[in-house]
């Protein structure tokens, strides 16, 4: 099952479920008394919730009426770094300086999380991520995003961009913040598949593809099981001595990096597609001076 949150033309919020090329809309006096797709995402028992669900979305809209948009209410977005060799490899060359910290974060007990976005700095499907004004190396980062409850419980996943101006971190990784966080950082879309819905992990494959001008200039492809940590190792460190009221969004690292000599450019598309999930792309936007 997938859920979704969508704008109708009227302006009007909605909770639905992805079903084929329609979303079903969750009716507004449904008996769980849920407004939003947090109510729904944290319920105490969220797959009997869910068996449940279709029966009380008795309308339903075609895609073009309405605009799928980020899934996630206040949740904080936090990401994963180094969980895959690839990325390892690649930080360490953006980062001459610090390639060994990189090298041993890559095999210690504990990983690399970091905070990544608040709801106002991520977008959705089809809106624009930004690539810094004062950054000239900037890429998409392809990552499986879970989706975790106020008690820290995995209840979804989605697709997540982490965008990554890799010439500031590599300048100094404790620009990483700068690197990382600002406005239109962060694309999740288009949906929540339920976490007893993605097939099984070793069978999920991630693939990312780039296009300028209607012509692709890069794409690339990793498998889930390329990750060197688990999802239960991630969220574990991340709950020390941390709590999240609304839940939160943990983006658990990419195994997809594009070559040395490649930068994203105002205008280009980036489509990310994970197995049982579905496919997100957004356009990429130059940021303007203020």
């Amino acid at each position: 099952m997938q859920l979704c949150k969508a704008r109708l033309a009227t302006g009007e919020v909605v909770v639905g479920l992805l079903q084929g090329d329609r979303i079903a809309l969750l009716d507004v006096d449904n008996p769980y008394g849920a407004k939003t797709l947090s109510d729904l995402l944290h319920a105490p028992d969220l797959n009997r919730l869910a068996s449940d669900l279709p029966r009380h979305c008795q309308r339903s809209v075609a895609p073009t009426e309405a605009t799928l948009l980020a899934p996630l209410d206040q949740q904080e977005v936090w990401a994963a770094g180094v969980t895959y060799k690839r990325s390892q490899e690649a930080r360490e060359r953006e980062s001459v300086g610090a390639a060994r910290f990189y090298d041993l974060v890559y095999t210690a007990q504990r990983p690399e999380l970091f905070f990544k976005a608040t709801p106002s700095r991520v977008v959705g499907p089809g809106d624009a991520v930004v690539i810094r004004r004062d950054s000239r190396w900037s890429v998409p980062e392809p990552e499986l995003a879970l989706v975790l409850s106020p008690l820290l419980q995995l209840v979804g996943y989605t697709i997540g961009n982490d965008m990554s101006a890799r010439d500031i971190e590599g300048e100094n990784p404790l620009y990483l913040p700068q690197a990382k966080v600002y406005a239109g950082c962060c694309a999740l879309g288009p949906c929540v598949t339920l976490a007893a819905a993605l097939p099984p992990l070793d069978q999920v494959v991630i693939r990312l593809l780039i296009e300028r001008e209607g012509k692709t200039v890069f794409s690339g492809t990793t498998r889930l099981s390329a990750m060197a940590r688990s999802f239960a190792d991630l969220i574990a460190w991340l709950g020390r001595e941390n709590q999240f009221p609304h839940g939160v969004i943990l983006l658990t690292g990419t195994g997809i990096v594009p070559p040395d000599d490649f930068t994203l450019a105002n205008g280009d598309f980036v489509s990310i597609e994970i197995t049982g999930i579905g496919r997100l792309t957004n356009r990429v936007q130059q940021s303007m001076p203020a």
